[in-house]
């Protein structure tokens, strides 16, 4: 595995791949597939057409956040995209809420491979691999689809998640190495996490285990144009949201930041870890990865509304170093 600055200046000229094999894959099939995710999620999905998508959460009664979940519609079924490892028990919690709908949801994780292309020639390497088109692929809005010519089952999803063109190549295990094989001969470098965490902190993208939890309502995350619907329906822990925007106008009590550290903290520290301002705990920071072309560590983290202006600085429990609020990913 090549070194990050390495990764990085392949990127940069070509693409780098990865493989999201962890990641969760869910697939709805049934004619009340749609409607059963509208009375669910806080995104609108009533009127989703094949080969398009939609990002949403899934919430609490109490507006935290059960898990976040990309769906796309890939005509006569649905495709759920979701958090490493998260595939059998969203599947079950999804199906226990079917009651007279006519719909089967199942973990489709062993069966999907899902990997992940970015860089400047993303669109170039994605269509070598797969046989798409380049001008369809590049012209693609994030989270519509194109299929794969020679695979059946298989398709190309734009998607946000890196500060490069990003795609990611959604096919039948059986299909799997091929697939990789074709994206190296394209000329596509493999990647690490910290190199794939970097580019996803440059986006302003929080992902599910790190920076997306159980413990958190998606405005204090920032999801509030990705994520929801502020003019459909009902759906569980709409009132909690409806109150925060209506109510509350907007402001949460925390809000996910995106951290640019200085100088002098040279290594990615392991999350979380406190952030401080004049003394006092005012937060935690969540992901963390050196940037090469930022040439420092990024982070992203949760701060309190009175200290998450921008050019804001904080202190990094136990590291001695200072990170300064940036928008760079904005």
């Amino acid at each position: 595995m090549t070194r990050i600055a390495d990764q990085y200046r392949i990127i940069t000229s070509r693409a780098g791949w990865i493989d999201r094999e962890t990641r969760g894959r869910l697939k709805f099939e049934g004619a009340d597939a749609l409607t059963f995710l509208q009375g669910l999620l806080t995104n609108d999905v009533s009127h989703l057409q094949r080969g398009h998508g939609v990002y949403a959460a899934w919430l609490t009664a109490l507006g935290r956040m059960t898990a976040d979940i990309v769906v796309l519609h890939r005509g006569g079924h649905l495709v759920g995209l979701v958090g490493d490892g998260l595939g059998a028990a969203l599947a079950a919690r999804f199906d226990s809420m079917i009651f007279a709908e006519q719909l089967t949801v199942m973990d489709a994780s062993a069966d999907l491979a899902d990997l992940l292309v970015t860089g400047t020639a993303a669109a170039e390497v994605t269509a070598e691999a797969t046989g798409a088109a380049v001008a369809a692929l590049a012209s693609l809005e994030e989270l519509s689809q194109i299929d794969m010519p020679d695979v059946p089952g298989g398709f190309v999803v734009r998607v946000g998640e890196s500060s490069f063109p990003a795609f990611r190549i959604v096919v039948p295990q059986a299909n799997k190495a091929r697939i990789v094989a074709a994206i190296e001969a394209a000329g596509a470098a493999a990647m690490t996490e910290p190199m794939t965490t970097a580019l996803r902190i440059e986006a302003g993208r929080g992902e599910w285990g790190h920076d997306l939890s159980e413990d958190v309502i998606p405005l204090e995350a920032g999801l509030i144009d990705r994520a929801i619907s502020t003019s459909k329906g009902c759906y569980v822990g709409q009132e909690i949201v409806i109150r925060i925007l209506h109510r509350g106008g907007g402001r949460v009590a925390k809000r996910l930041v995106v951290l640019a550290c200085d100088a002098s903290l040279r290594e990615a520290p392991a999350a979380p870890v406190a952030l401080e301002h004049e003394g006092s705990v005012v937060g935690h920071l969540t992901s963390a990865a050196f940037s090469p072309a930022r040439e420092c560590v990024i982070a992203l983290g949760y701060l309190q509304r009175a200290v998450t202006e921008i050019g804001q600085r904080v202190t990094i429990a136990g590291t001695g170093a200072t990170a300064v609020v940036t928008d760079f990913a904005r």
